[in-house]
């Protein structure tokens, strides 16, 4: 059963950066609008960015102009810059894929840790 992997969480301070990425454990076919998603600890899972198909870009106005998402068609690989971090972005990040006439696929997550 093919999955999503995402790696590159961690601790960091306030105002440090990180990167995510997220890719399938295996072999997937198929135009997938790639998502990241978060879970700060206590609360629901919130939406954080979007890049789609055709690569148009949405962001939550709490991420806007600090996180950056991209893909790589070639690898089917999404990832998440996050730059300038802060306390409340602490949170588990979880990446799904999906969209029309595709198979809807989630990762486990990664914890992102904002501390000093």
């Amino acid at each position: 059963q093919v999955h999503l992997v995402e790696s590159g969480g961690g601790l960091v301070q306030p105002g440090g950066s990180l990167r995510l990425s997220c890719a399938p454990s295996g072999n997937i076919n198929g135009r997938y609008h790639m998502r990241w998603y978060r879970q700060p600890p206590g609360k629901q899972r919130e939406f954080v960015a979007t890049i789609t198909s055709e690569g148009k870009l949405i962001y939550a106005n709490a991420v806007k102009g600090r996180f950056t998402i991209s893909r790589d068609n070639a690898k089917n690989a999404v990832y998440l810059q996050m730059n300038d971090l802060k306390p409340e972005d602490t949170a588990v990040y979880i990446c799904n894929f999906g969209g029309p006439l595709v198979r809807e696929y989630w990762g486990q997550g990664t914890q992102v840790t904002v501390s000093s």
